[in-house]
């Protein structure tokens, strides 16, 4: 039986230098259930896909909300001929209900626990419509597939943990993973590191050192083992601020890590309370960022504007932040995603006719109180503070300001990524002026 993971293509004109993970790792879930199967990994935003020209047994398409709107559309294409349409992913398991409109079989949660049953129900020609995926623990994963799509990327991405115990109402992470955290063993994430990451690579867990901070220190020293890799992630402000919180910093950065990106959410304390994020800020966030910084980690900040409760002097102190704690940012308009407590709350004031392709974090999706944040003035103020922010000047400026603990790796590193974020930040400004001539 032959297979086609389809990874969708994004509405937008910005591109992850990132491999998709779910294409390389489905199609290791595939041959371990199934080693006669045949894989083919396809990621559209790289590859022009076409159903009239797939020769294969099932199409298995695995989607979040921004690119829901492509996946169905492909996906009915391909079952008007004839294919056999299976779709999950984080938005499948949210909107079940809608997304089994475009599918012969939907995968709610997790695959581990069902991946095989379906692809058996597959060959049989037996789809059901719905598999229903369990928690499990995580050992045992099966090491991702080596595809040729790495040649089209600069790095892989790997996860360590599942689940996050905190509760913030726009993030739907922990009504779908759990409020728990599951840990890969150490052992099989530094084997996997060591065989299947470059020389830098992503990890894509939600807190990198949240949790088992044991566990954690562990597996940083392992990762330090592993012949010299550079990597970054996402992490708390809370965790660094305990007693073990410059042991872990260290520990972190003798393993390679050279930048990480943190929520800072909102920039007054009412906002953090409205999204019930604080929990994860701790007490003391600025003094949080200065301690990573201190041990030559580059912090990147994710700042949500453009709220109901947000004014239009909101993205002038964003920019602020940056320049004073000297830290990139990466401004977020407001995107009440489903599934979240947000989105209930901003069900009523969604602007009609906005296909989830709008939810990019880039568009305003919503009615504003504030006549001064009308969908045209936020959305051209987001781009002017994204133009401030990726300057040339700004960037070179925090890059020089980087402690010399850090140096070379850190500095170069984070000057790529940054340089990066320039040129896409430039195309997607170009994006938008064209679509604003229509608006």
């Amino acid at each position: 039986m032959k297979i086609t993971i389809i990874f969708p293509r994004y509405p937008f004109s910005e591109r992850s230098p990132v491999l998709p993970p779910i294409l390389e790792y489905l199609a290791a879930l595939t041959l371990q259930a199934d080693p006669s199967a045949e894989v083919e990994l396809i990621d559209a935003n790289k590859t022009p896909v076409n159903p009239a020209e797939l020769n294969t047994d099932l199409v298995a398409v695995s989607t979040m909300t921004v690119t829901a709107s492509w996946a169905y559309r492909f996906a009915d294409e391909c079952r008007l001929r004839g294919l056999r349409v299976v779709m999950g992913g984080i938005h499948p398991t949210i909107l079940p209900g809608e997304a089994a409109g475009h599918a012969d079989a939907v995968v709610i949660g997790e695959a581990e626990s069902v991946w095989p049953e379906l692809l058996a129900d597959a060959k049989a020609g037996k789809l059901k419509g719905i598999y229903r995926g369990r928690k499990m623990p995580l050992d045992g994963i099966p090491v991702p597939y080596d595809s040729d799509l790495k040649r089209d990327y600069r790095f892989r991405a790997f996860f360590t943990m599942r689940g996050c115990p905190y509760s913030c109402r726009f993030c739907s992470v922990p009504g779908v993973y759990g409020k728990s955290i599951r840990c890969r063993p150490v052992h099989e994430v530094a084997a996997e590191i060591e065989s299947r990451a470059g020389k830098i690579w992503f990890n894509g867990d939600d807190n990198i050192w949240g949790g088992d901070i044991k566990r954690n220190l562990q597996l940083f020293e392992e990762l330090a083992q592993v012949p010299k890799k550079r990597w970054y992630g996402f992490g708390d402000l809370k965790t660094v601020q305990g007693n073990d919180g410059d042991r872990l910093l260290a520990a972190a950065g003798r393993s390679g890590l050279f930048s990480v990106m943190a929520g800072w959410e909102s920039n007054s304390e009412a906002g953090l309370r409205h999204f019930g994020a604080a929990g994860k800020q701790g007490t003391a966030r600025v003094e949080a960022i200065k301690r990573i910084q201190s041990h030559g980690i580059y912090v990147v900040l994710f700042v949500v504007v453009g709220g109901r409760y947000d004014d239009i002097e909101s993205f002038k102190r964003t920019l602020e932040i940056a320049d004073s704690l000297n830290v990139g940012i990466h401004p977020i308009l407001l995107m009440p995603l489903p599934g979240t407590e947000l989105f209930e709350e901003y069900r009523d004031y969604l602007l009609p006719g906005q296909g989830w392709e709008h939810y990019t974090g880039i568009n305003a999706v919503f009615e504003h109180p504030d006549p001064k944040m009308s969908v045209f003035r936020r959305e051209e103020e987001y781009h002017r503070l994204r133009r401030e922010l990726y300057s040339l000047r700004r960037v070179a400026k925090r890059i020089c300001r980087i402690p010399q603990k850090g140096f070379p790796a850190t500095h170069l590193l984070s000057f790529m990524k940054e340089i990066g974020m320039h040129l896409e930040m430039k195309k997607a400004h170009h994006a938008w002026q064209k679509k604003s001539l229509h608006m």
